[in-house]
């Protein structure tokens, strides 16, 4: 029989707040080569937070080849440590699923015409 899951050590509330400061963290981070953030580009797949507050992000690049590639993750790893009160930060690449142009929030498209 498994264990019941135990409560969280932060309140919807708390993570709430603190979720909307990632984001607002992450969106201060650009690609280069596009005048859109990362997080409306639909470049950040998930975001996990421990009840430490540890942050995971899994993130993608426009494409696998794309040339700021190495510093892409190291610059999202900046612009979160940044948030007050964030415990240790990982920023793990991946390519699966590729990133497509559906992935890009409405505010994106707009931003480049893409409608």
């Amino acid at each position: 029989m498994s264990e019941p899951a135990a409560p969280s050590a932060l309140s919807k509330q708390e993570l709430d707040d603190f979720t909307s400061k990632l984001v607002a963290a992450l969106k201060t981070v650009f690609d280069p080569e596009i005048p859109v953030d990362i997080y409306e580009l639909g470049l950040i797949y998930k975001v996990d937070v421990a009840d430490n507050k540890d942050v995971t992000v899994d993130m993608t690049l426009t494409a696998p080849n794309c040339p700021v590639a190495a510093e892409m993750p190291l610059n999202v790893k900046g612009a979160l440590e940044l948030v007050d009160g964030i415990g240790e930060v990982t920023v793990n690449m991946t390519f699966d699923p590729p990133w497509t142009p559906e992935r890009m929030s409405e505010e994106a498209k707009l931003e480049l015409n893409m409608f």
